[in-house]
């Protein structure tokens, strides 16, 4: 069985239990979550607080654009490593963090027209707010040094990191996003769990 964790509304939940897996979502919006249910099961409940699932139940956890959106990574990966079997996995797809830097943006240098990326305040945890539809919708930035150093501090060991540019689909809509392909825009990272220490032998 795998969380989903920020299902949404579950499509991510149909594809990955599409490949014969066991999916079970967690979403604090409920009208999200009743959308979900219609796919699989959906626990409702703010993340990153997993107290519902009992500990080193579930084979993984993944959470899809989800992160930046809530409080306490270091809580994150303390409880899914709570919840998770030893060996099993933990994924996340996020916005690069250079990309939900307070400040950061495009410049483009006027002499020859380069698209550039301003960094911002990267190296600072802050937030910002990214129009979306009617509203605006808080990123929480978090480094990728400050990322990682939670995940371990929780006992998650690295196994592999993807990063990427705007994809050709915002290209056929931006010139902007045209020009900077090679400027990362997403990051994927993927950690599996230690084994915990068994018992120590009696003498």
């Amino acid at each position: 069985m795998f969380l989903d964790l920020g299902c949404g509304d579950g499509r991510i939940g149909e594809m990955v239990a599409a490949r014969g897996v066991s999916v079970v979502g967690v979403d604090v919006n409920v009208r999200l979550a009743r959308m979900a249910a219609g796919r699989h099961p959906v626990f409702v409940k703010r993340l990153p607080d997993l107290a519902c699932v009992r500990d080193e139940v579930v084979d993984g956890a993944y959470a899809v654009l989800a992160l930046e959106h809530f409080e306490g990574s270091k809580c994150f990966f303390t409880e899914t490593a709570r919840v998770t079997r030893s060996g099993g996995s933990l994924t996340i797809v996020i916005n690069h963090p250079v990309y939900t830097a307070p400040r950061s943006g495009p410049v483009i240098d006027q002499t020859d027209g380069e698209l550039l990326w301003r960094f911002g305040r990267y190296l600072s945890p802050g937030t910002s707010f990214e129009p979306a539809g009617h509203q605006a919708v808080e990123f929480r930035h978090r480094p990728v040094g400050a990322l990682l150093t939670a995940a371990a501090g929780a006992g998650w060991h690295l196994e592999e990191v993807r990063e990427r540019g705007m994809g050709p689909e915002a290209a056929a809509r931006d010139d902007l996003a045209a020009r900077h392909g090679d400027i990362p825009h997403l990051m994927a990272i993927r950690w599996r769990r230690r084994s915990r220490p068994g018992p120590s032998p009696e003498r």
